[in-house]
Order: C-alpha cells, then sequence, then structure tokens
C-alpha cells in the first residue's frame, strides 16, 4: 500500500522531518517526507500495511502534540522505490 499524509498544526520548525524519517528506521518503508510552502508537512509511505501503519503510529507518538490535523489519501504504488527519505 501508498498512503500520502498531510500534517498541518506547528509541524515545522520542530523537527517533524527528522523525526518522521528516524520513525521509518527498522520498517520496510520506503517514501518521503517534505515541508510544503504552506507550512504543512507531506509524508508518503509506502510498504506492507503493517509497516505503514507502524509509521503513522510512531508519528503520531512522538509528534502528536504538534499535530492539528493529520489527511489522508491512498495512492497508487510506485514500482521500483527505496528507501526512507526527507526531501527539501
Amino acid at each position: 500500500m501508498r498512503i500520502r499524509v498531510v500534517y498541518s498544526g506547528r509541524v515545522q520548525g520542530v523537527g517533524f522531518r527528522a523525526t518522521a524519517s528516524w520513525c521509518a528506521d527498522g520498517l520496510n518503508v520506503s517514501g518521503f517526507v517534505r515541508n510544503q510552502p504552506d507550512g504543512t508537512v507531506l509524508l508518503e509511505a509506502q510498504g506492507a500495511p503493517q509497516d505503514v501503519e507502524a509509521l503513522l503510529a510512531r508519528v503520531a507518538e512522538r509528534m502528536g502534540r504538534n499535530i492539528a490535523r493529520a489527511d489522508r489519501a491512498e495512492l497508487p504504488e510506485r514500482a521500483g522505490e527505496q528507501g526512507f527519505e526527507i526531501r527539501r
């Protein structure tokens, strides 16, 4: 599965991207996290459902106090994508 989550709240300038990348460590997920010009953070993750859900749960646990809203959508999978990265 592949999902896109747009996080809003106080999510920029608080280590959100680094935390999301750290949360992906040890999980079999690929994708990226990046700041958006409108002040939100975009996260896309792909992998087995249990790994993707584990990533989102870790992010919510670590950054929940900063998240006012998390808008989630399912996307088509991307063949050949590897690793989880922070994008600028």
